[in-house]
């Protein structure tokens, strides 16, 4: 059983990649914005680590079909 909903795995990889950039990018930056003053960082730092933790599932996504080709 894949994690991805179907739908998802039939569109083209750039779609995948853009798809999931669009979602998960806004996503990170919020998190980290928001919990960076609780770690004690300036929150607009905490939003570029979580942009940069955001791009996990877009790395896995190309890992994958890298291995799958």
């Amino acid at each position: 059983m894949s994690l991805l909903p179907r739908w998802f795995e039939i569109q083209p990889f750039e779609r995948q990649i853009v798809i999931l950039a669009v979602v998960c990018d806004p996503i990170g930056f919020t998190a980290g914005y928001l919990i960076a003053p609780e770690l004690g960082v300036e929150p607009i730092l905490g939003g570029v680590y979580g942009l940069v933790a955001a791009s996990l599932p877009v790395s896995l996504l190309v890992l994958r079909e890298a291995g799958a080709n």
